[in-house]
């Protein structure tokens, strides 16, 4: 019986209490949202880390995504960004890799990795096609299930599954014309899959075989948005909304299986519909926590994604959105570098916390009254403890002269702060 199965019966598992007790919130706050749904817990029973919740009255946590592409594997580089990226704050990891062994890759994250990973099973099966030298189109749900079964008995947290790319939400995407299709690479796939095998997403027609060995892990199934918009001309259209609505279903069949469940969303949005976006979700989804990449807000800033990406995440968050992935500068460009990680995931702590401070108020704030006390009183070192990035903060200053000590090098003698007000 997995740690949502108990709760929902009323039994108080560790998880719980470790959940709680991090969050600063009652069990009782804890156990009736994890029961409806409305928080999820990740942490596969596999696995010996500490238990990540996500999702309502929590603070809103963020994911790092890493990995390998078919022209760039290396493992030691990969590596040290699941270092960097828990080094700088991130809540949970991502392997979406591609290339190389990714099943060694994978295994050798979890040895090292101190936080929950999660994957896209499909990528590895696409991968195991392709080294058969099959094509990805003659995939079977047998060939699917097998991968979620290693994965799951390795201790993979969290799997992305594009359950809700079906042929009926494919063809509401073609009745209302995009910029840019289909952008997500798990919802091509699949879309493709469909047209040539003329046959139902077998993902979404066996997809209570894949809730099945998931409640045996406690596994949060991530219900991969598939049809995600790839432009801000293409939010909120037609077939992003359809799928949604699927997905809201699927999250309840998932929640009567014993599976917890998130949902995926929203990609490429402007500032005006983000809000609208979290309310639809959370209406559509029954509660269930949100986790989003971005949103990215324009796109015409390559280079900026991580900034522009923080602009639509801190919204998202203030909204409601629980789950925040990472966006890097690299975005849309190439594979991210090791200063990339640690680039994104601090414009996505920042995006998260701010967010935060509007949605759990002086109990998000309590820190930045901390860091606004330490600059009154022009302490330095407290200053440099409560950043987000400690080594910036220092570099920043490194190299000012001794008697710099008491005041930046903006105002000199005519400091504002130390003016008695």
């Amino acid at each position: 019986m997995n740690i949502f199965v108990q709760a929902r019966q009323g039994i108080v598992t560790p998880e719980v209490n470790y959940v709680a007790g991090k969050e600063v919130l009652s069990i009782e706050h804890v156990m009736t949202h994890f029961a409806r749904g409305e928080i999820v817990i990740f942490k596969n029973k596999k696995r010996d880390i500490n238990p990540v919740g996500v999702g309502k009255g929590l603070t809103t946590k963020i994911n790092a995504n890493i990995g390998t592409s078919p022209d760039l594997f290396d493992l030691d580089t990969e590596l040290e960004k699941l270092k960097t990226a828990v080094k700088y704050g991130a809540d949970a990891v991502m392997d979406l890799s591609i290339g190389g062994d990714v099943t060694f890759f994978r295994r050798k994250i979890l040895e090292n990795s101190s936080v929950p990973l999660g994957t896209v099973p499909l990528y590895e099966t696409a991968k195991e096609m392709t080294d058969q030298k099959k094509s990805i189109m003659e995939m079977t749900i047998k060939d699917f299930l097998k991968v979620i079964q290693r994965q799951a008995e390795e201790g993979v947290d969290f799997m992305t599954i594009h359950s809700g790319v079906t042929r009926q939400s494919v063809e509401s995407l073609r009745s209302q014309k995009r910029i840019i299709g289909i952008t997500s690479r798990g919802g091509s796939i699949l879309g493709e899959w469909m047209k040539l095998n003329k046959k139902e997403n077998p993902l979404y027609e066996q997809y209570d075989e894949i809730l099945d060995i998931l409640a045996e892990y406690n596994i949060v199934i991530s219900l991969g948005d598939g049809l995600r918009p790839g432009a801000t001309h293409d939010a909120s259209d037609r077939g992003q909304i359809h799928e949604m609505v699927l997905l809201g279903d699927l999250a309840r069949r998932a929640r009567e299986k014993g599976v917890q469940a998130i949902i995926e969303g929203p990609g490429h949005v402007p500032l005006n519909m983000i809000a609208d976006n979290m309310r639809l979700e959370k209406t559509l989804c029954d509660g269930a926590p949100y986790y989003v990449l971005g949103p990215l807000v324009t796109d015409v800033a390559p280079g900026y994604d991580h900034i522009t990406g923080a602009i639509g995440g801190a919204i998202a968050a203030a909204s409601g959105a629980d789950f925040l992935c990472y966006v890097t500068p690299a975005e849309h460009l190439s594979l991210p570098t090791v200063d990339d990680v640690r680039e994104g995931v601090i414009a996505s702590k920042i995006a998260a916390h701010a967010g935060d401070i509007v949605k759990l108020g002086d109990k998000a704030r309590a820190w930045d009254d901390e860091m606004s006390r330490a600059r009154k009183s022009r302490n330095w070192e407290e200053m440099y403890r409560l950043a987000l990035d400690e080594d910036k903060a220092r570099k920043y200053r490194s190299d000012l002269p001794s008697d710099m000590d008491d005041q930046c090098s903006m105002c000199g003698e005519f400091c504002a702060i130390k003016r008695d007000y």
